[in-house]
């Protein structure tokens, strides 16, 4: 069937999407490059379906978005071959000065004709993936709607001269914060009171579901959970983001598709140090800068990945311990990925002497 399809692309049609959240512009090309149709469709499963089945076999480019991880699928259904395109490698598009839905659709189908490499594309992850990443998301989502309504608690007490004693962590706030209130406050905070008990139980339920994941579906993560720092949270979501460790040839392509590389913009003697291009998923890069903060400051297992930061942070540069930080989050990407991949046990001091991996 890939076969079929890909000479049908060859010698058919080329279609650029260009997806909103109420209609998705499109432009169809014919095989010598020529505007064959125009118009819009609503973006929706039924609507798409019924354009894409109506279509002939053809090569469909669209960019990343909300949408597009579903609408991807749901081309590959309807027999289509799909590019999807990383809006961030695409100035033509970006930075156009007579830019629209319909001249975007159209560029898109005109780099997807002439070169699919042009929209460095991307690979989407499977339904189930994506549904189970949801559940991690949806968590922090509640983790910081509860940071919110606890710091305008304390705030307002503040304001009516009480205190909150730091002691009380954020877990047990709707417990024992109350009693700190001032009584002309309490009515007023009842509403956040109740709603931070409510969302702690939900993240409380959702962290057991969780664990269950990572005991019942995805077993790799407790490999992953073998190095000092990381969590099931972070294990879980880097198993979810790469989902197949194949994808990569070398695990050191595990930094750059996490954005924890620097930009480059050499021009002949000139090659400035730039910040990290920060492409790919965000969370996960938070994840594993925090993971890198924590291994380099309260972990006490000695290590590797531990000793090769600290050196860094010895070197007394202009924000040192900043790039330190970003360096160990980048090799411990690849150092995880290694990990799953091969499916070694983690040894702290691979690279130390026998003598001292048996001391430590």
């Amino acid at each position: 069937m890939a076969q079929d399809i890909s000479l049908a692309v060859r010698s058919g049609t080329t279609i650029g999407f260009d997806l909103g959240d109420k209609y998705t512009h499109y432009t169809v090309l014919t095989a010598v490059g020529k505007v064959k149709e125009r118009g819009r469709v609503r973006t929706t499963p039924l609507h798409l379906e019924r354009f894409l089945g109506d279509a002939p076999r053809s090569l469909v480019a669209l960019e990343v978005g909300t949408h597009s991880p579903w609408v991807s699928r749901l081309v590959t259904q309807c027999g289509h071959e799909v590019v999807v395109a990383n809006p961030r490698q695409i100035p033509l598009i970006t930075r156009s000065i007579r830019k629209s839905d319909a001249t975007d659709s159209e560029m898109l189908a005109r780099l997807a004709r002439v070169d699919r490499s042009l929209l460095t594309p991307i690979r989407h992850r499977g339904v189930v993936a994506q549904a189970d990443l949801a559940l991690l998301r949806s968590r922090e989502a509640l983790v910081r709607s509860r940071t919110l309504l606890v710091n305008f608690a304390r705030g307002a007490v503040k304001s009516f001269g009480g205190r909150i004693p730091s002691g009380i962590s954020t877990e047990a706030f709707a417990v024992k914060a109350g009693e700190h209130i001032p009584e002309d406050l309490r009515d007023q905070l009842a509403g956040v009171m109740t709603s931070l008990g409510v969302i702690t139980a939900q993240i409380r339920k959702q962290e057991r579901a969780i664990r269950r994941l990572a005991k019942t579906k995805y077993r790799e993560a407790e490999t992953l959970m073998a190095v000092p720092g990381v969590g099931i949270l972070t294990a879980l979501t880097y198993v979810l983001t790469i989902e197949d460790p194949h994808r990569f040839t070398r695990s050191r392509d595990v930094g750059p598709y996490l954005g924890l590389v620097p930009r480059r913009s050499a021009s002949g003697a000139i090659d400035p140090e730039l910040r990290i291009t920060k492409a790919g998923d965000t969370d996960l890069r938070r994840l594993l800068v925090q993971c890198a903060h924590c291994l380099l400051s309260r972990s006490r297992v000695d290590s590797d990945l531990k000793r090769w930061g600290l050196k860094l942070v010895a070197r007394g540069k202009k924000n040192a311990k900043k790039r330190a930080v970003v360096a160990v989050a980048r090799k411990l990407a690849v150092l995880l990925h290694r990990l799953w991949v091969s499916g070694e046990g983690y040894v702290p001091l691979r690279n130390a002497s026998p003598s001292i991996q048996a001391e430590a």
